[in-house]
């Protein structure tokens, strides 16, 4: 039998306890007693109820079941004698931890506890989670659910919702120099669902070929593979990807870069490179895909315009929150050229993978607001910070190592002649530091020997940065 377990009460119903399956409890030839304590009992062997399992108050499961409650309180008392229950003061009734050995089975092995993490978190990718502006979130998400209409409340249009994408348009043309109406952009849960889509779009228009960055995310490479698309590797150099060699590689529909802050070795697109890629995708009809994965973190001088920009109908924007505020909040928006986002929004809805409306209209509040503006100045401020701290304690302690990677973003790259990456992380995982080498994200049949590792220093909290850093410069010296 299955019931829910609920009492009356004067101003309406309550829920007192839980869902609870005991099969049929009345059986012919045995008392309905005989019969509840029999369901219990097979389903505590069953595995269906386990030990720690907190059972409904006698009173809630007679009225549920029909019974009289003393017939309940001695059921329960019975198998509490018998180990199968275990009373708690005060607190009710629950499956006993002897109960698994009173059924015959082994105990359940224990999952081993998961192996200690390094103190101090440098790993490229991740922002100070501990900043995240949780009153304004909060105020965000309260007017949010307030004001939202009934409608939001169904189910998802693909597109998203059309405040969100009004106010990423608006807010990446003030911010990033884009070209793009609130129609253009596609909300998705972040750079992973974004390129998965582009991806198979392009796949069903023909495109067997992308070409990317041969040091690059390394989720990027899988993700066009598992699409059914060949990536032909471009190299980076001090002016970011190299893209002279870009008309003699055929059958090549699209090119996948980070223009504004090459991942990971932290060069920008010089920009005589910028408008030949644009000009390329123009001549040959394709694409230019760009990944804008931490474009707001300049400190050098102003944020480097997007190369969307430059021509809106060639090139299609990857954006996300998740460097800008967190990963976490699993939010980011494709700004797609007109004749694609039909094509898109169709794959997105075929997939059925939406962000939730409460998260799509508190970030538009966060947004129109100013909160989301002041929080990308106050974290560039604080990043900027760090990042002088970590050129300056580098020089001094460790002057042999080359920084390179610094002018943007929330990751650098350090090199040591005649020391591996490899041996630098093991020396770092000896500080308790965790840093990741690049050849993490070396793709394979690159040709570059460079070797080093790529740290980042925004992840570590206001309170925990400064030990980061001297664990860091004494695995460096």
């Amino acid at each position: 039998m299955l019931f829910a377990v609920t009492e009356s009460a004067a101003h309406g119903p309550r829920v007192s306890g839980l869902d609870l399956h005991l099969g049929s409890v009345g059986q012919p030839g045995r008392n309905v007693r005989a019969g509840l304590m029999a369901s219990f009992r097979e389903a505590i062997r069953s595995g269906r109820l386990a030990p720690g399992t907190r059972l409904p108050p006698s009173r809630v499961l007679a009225a549920d079941l029909g019974l009289g409650r003393s017939t309940v309180v001695r059921v329960y008392s019975e198998l509490i004698n018998e180990g199968w229950l275990t009373a708690l003061h005060g607190s009710g009734t629950e499956v006993s931890q002897r109960s698994e050995e009173l059924a015959g089975r082994r105990a359940r092995p224990r999952v081993p506890p998961p192996r200690p993490r390094l103190v101090h978190d440098l790993r490229p990718g991740w922002p100070d989670l501990s900043s995240f502006p949780r009153e304004e979130w909060i105020r965000a998400v309260k007017r949010t659910v307030t004001n939202a209409p009934f409608e939001a409340f169904g189910y998802l249009d693909p597109h998203g919702r059309s405040e969100l994408r009004d106010a990423v348009a608006r807010y990446l043309a003030r911010a990033r120099g884009l070209r793009a109406a609130a129609d253009n952009v596609v909300v998705c849960s972040g750079a992973a669902e974004a390129l998965r889509l582009i991806a198979a779009v392009l796949v069903k228009a023909g495109v067997t070929r992308v070409a990317i960055e041969e040091f690059c995310l390394h989720t990027q490479r899988p993700a066009l593979l598992k699409a059914g698309i060949e990536p032909v590797l471009l190299p980076v150099d001090g002016d970011g990807a190299d893209l002279s060699a870009l008309d003699e590689i055929p059958d090549l529909g699209a090119v996948l870069l980070t223009p504004s802050h090459q991942f990971p070795l932290g060069v920008a697109l010089q920009s005589d490179r910028r408008a030949a890629v644009v000009d390329w995708a123009r001549r040959r009809g394709t694409l230019v895909i760009e990944d804008d994965y931490d474009g707001e973190f300049r400190y050098d001088r102003s944020p480097v315009g997007a190369l969307q920009g430059l021509d809106h109908d060639r090139v299609v924007y990857l954006g996300t929150a998740s460097k800008s505020l967190a990963p976490g909040l699993r939010l980011g928006w494709l700004v797609v050229p007109d004749r694609l986002v039909g094509s898109i929004v169709a794959e997105k809805g075929w997939a059925e993978e939406s962000v939730g409306f409460v998260s799509q209209l508190a970030m538009t509040d966060f947004i129109e607001s100013g909160a989301y503006d002041r929080h990308i100045r106050a974290m560039r401020t604080q990043y900027r910070r760090r990042r002088e701290q970590l050129l300056e304690a580098i020089s001094r302690h460790c002057p042999t190592t080359r920084v390179t990677g610094m002018a943007a973003g929330l990751h650098v790259l350090l090199e040591q002649p005649g020391v591996s990456g490899a041996e630098l992380v093991r020396r770092a995982a000896r500080e308790q530091v965790a840093i990741e080498p690049l050849d993490l994200f070396r793709n394979p049949g690159c040709t570059s020997g460079r070797d080093g590792v790529v740290v980042g220093f925004a992840a570590p909290s206001a309170s925990g940065w400064s030990g980061a850093l001297d664990a860091l410069v004494r695995a460096l010296r």
